[in-house]
């Protein structure tokens, strides 16, 4: 018995599976906080566009 939970506290077959979930979950971080700074000047830009073709 002691064999067996020494084997499962030392095993690291989950430790890969655990650093790409942090990666991934850090990657999507910082791509929704670059959205986010991103799209209110993407709207304005939209708007501006949009009322410089209705004129024309």
């Amino acid at each position: 018995m002691k064999r067996k939970v020494f084997k499962f506290l030392t095993a690291e077959d989950g430790a890969v599976t655990v650093d790409w979930v942090v990666l991934t979950a850090g990657m999507v971080t910082v791509i929704v906080l670059i959205f986010a700074a991103v799209k209110d000047d993407t709207l304005g830009l939209a708007d501006n566009i949009s009322s410089y073709m209705a004129s024309q």
